[in-house]
């Protein structure tokens, strides 16, 4: 294995005072979440998992970008919305608490409709 093979990421949380509200650091960049309203917290800024799913797309969005420049797509712009649905009542598992079902929609820009897909597949398959 290359070292260039190997990505290490490392972010970090810590609370402040505020009950529910959170400062995060990822490298020298700083952000503050909140827990959701039902859990007692502000509720105010972006929750926990709002920022686990808005990743997702994120890096769709990314290397959908990459992979086309790579190809030599024409790709002229790309756009992707993600929902996730979790319902405490039916839990996936009685051990932690996951989505039931998320969805991942992709809006591509100058490709065709094959095109398109082959993107989408390249990148389901990083």
């Amino acid at each position: 294995m290359v070292d260039s093979d190997i990505s290490k990421y490392e972010a970090r949380a810590a609370a402040t005072d505020v009950f529910g509200r959170v400062l995060c650091s990822v490298r020298e960049h700083h952000y503050v979440i909140d827990g959701p309203a039902q859990n007692g917290c502000p509720g105010e800024e972006v929750t926990p998992g709002e920022l686990f799913l808005s990743a997702v797309p994120g890096c769709g969005v990314e290397l959908v970008e990459v992979i086309a420049k790579a190809d030599g797509v024409p790709l002229q712009g790309v756009k992707a919305d993600i929902t996730g649905i979790m319902d405490r009542s039916k839990p996936v598992r009685a051990d932690v608490s996951v989505f039931n079902s998320v969805s991942l929609r992709f809006r591509l820009k100058g490709v065709s409709d094959d095109a398109g897909q082959l993107l989408v597949e390249k990148f389901k398959g990083r």
